[in-house]
């Protein structure tokens, strides 16, 4: 999986896994933009910016923002190859009738409509460029739906529809429209929040990585609209 010349844009770069996908990407040759809300952030996690590494503020919620992540990247690198929308956000513990408007706002904002408008500016530059790959990341538990966690699976199910509403949209055009399904991630955070849990049991940024690495390279040139499963080893 060379991605030499290729261009990659990372949504969320400055976030466990979003860093974890830089690496993977980064290791295999290619061009990464990486975005997020603050510059100081990314340059706190990777240090000053390089030939091949971007670094591009902006708010994914405002349409604008999201043009100008696209058009940045197509300045300095002349096309995007491969998006992946890693940009979220979690909350649970809320009933459905008692989810507060921040809340839902929150978690729509983050999940669906950053990733509404990084395709619509991305896509027309896939579209030029003759193809292209996009990896949205949802969610395993949003395969149904779970108490106290309702508006978060409302949004990573939408999160599937549109990978498949994408997929059969764009296929005719070389564009691979996939998502993966991940399970509790191994994040400082998630070991915090349950210290009584075996983190053997979550699933390894690492490994997440290279999961969506897998689907924006080559050998899945044959795999649309795909709800990918990343459960762990146990």
């Amino acid at each position: 999986m060379d991605f030499s010349k290729q261009t990659a844009v990372v949504t969320g770069a400055a976030g466990n896994l979003g860093r974890a996908v830089v690496r993977a990407f980064a290791n295999r040759g290619a061009n990464v933009v990486l975005a997020d809300r603050r510059v100081d952030r990314l340059i706190d996690r990777y240090g000053p910016a390089n030939d091949r590494m971007l670094y591009v503020a902006g708010n994914l919620g405002e349409t604008a923002d999201a043009a100008g992540i696209a058009q940045r990247a197509r300045e300095r690198f002349g096309g995007i190859d491969v998006l992946c929308n890693v940009a979220g956000a979690f909350r649970m513990g809320e009933r459905v009738h008692e989810t507060t408007d921040a809340t839902w706002d929150l978690l729509f904002d983050a999940n669906v409509r950053s990733l509404r408008n990084m395709v619509r500016a991305v896509v027309p530059v896939m579209l030029d460029g003759g193809g292209g790959r996009i990896v949205n990341v949802g969610a395993y538990s949003a395969r149904t739906g779970v108490a106290s966690m309702g508006a978060y699976t409302a949004a990573k199910t939408v999160v599937l529809r549109l990978t498949e509403a994408m997929a059969a949209e764009l296929r005719a055009h070389n564009i691979n429209v996939n998502c993966v399904l991940p399970a509790t991630l191994d994040t400082p955070e998630n070991r915090a929040a349950m210290p009584d849990a075996d983190p053997a049991q979550f699933v390894a940024l690492a490994d997440l990585a290279e999961a969506i690495v897998f689907l924006a390279s080559p050998a899945a040139r044959a795999i649309h609209g795909a709800a990918l499963p990343v459960t762990g080893l146990g």
